[in-house]
């Protein structure tokens, strides 16, 4: 039913694409990856072999899930890596500055200072920190989809939290916006 494909797209569309694209940090690859996902979402909801066990978002971030994993063995195999796409800042949100300009280079400089910590976290404590706090998702849903157990996903924000304040402070960075 295209219309209900349309629906379906409509609403995760977005969430979806920015939680590949902030893992494998390629356009190409995200928007391969996202069409993917897709695919098989559809494909196993036409074989009846989908069971509405739980929030269909989450099972599309785990289909998501699963295909980055597979994408990055397959990279890892072929032993080649690009770092030809350029990064984009998404902590980069204008909805976040004040109107005062020495205040919102200030915001600026500390998002792009949280930016560069989490890039420094393990894949796997970048990954639940982003769910977390910018998909919104519960540590059941964080679980689910990476596979772990709750306490695993609980341990893995918590050491991430905890390395994100350590090395804030080994580096001098307050991790605090300003205001007016």
């Amino acid at each position: 039913d295209n219309k209900a494909f349309d629906e379906l797209l409509a609403r995760y569309q977005s969430k979806l694409f920015n939680y590949i694209y902030f893992i494998v940090r390629s356009q190409e690859l995200t928007e391969d990856l996202f069409q993917e996902t897709f695919v098989k979402a559809i494909t196993t909801i036409q074989q009846g072999r989908y069971t509405a066990a739980g929030k269909f978002g989450a099972w599309l971030t785990r289909i998501a899930h699963n295909l980055i994993i597979d994408s990055f063995r397959q990279e890892r195999n072929e032993n080649t890596i690009s770092n030809d796409e350029t990064e984009v800042d998404l902590f980069n949100d204008a909805d976040l500055c004040d109107d005062n300009v020495e205040v919102q280079m200030v915001n600026e400089q500390t998002l792009c200072d949280v930016r560069r910590l989490l890039d420094a976290l393990p894949d796997n404590q970048r990954e639940v920190i982003y769910m977390r706090f910018y998909q919104s998702l519960s540590f059941k849903d964080i679980a689910a989809i990476t596979g772990v157990s709750i306490n695993t996903a609980l341990g893995r924000v918590r050491y991430a939290v905890m390395n994100l304040r350590r090395m804030a402070e080994e580096k001098n960075i307050s991790l605090a916006l300003e205001t007016v």
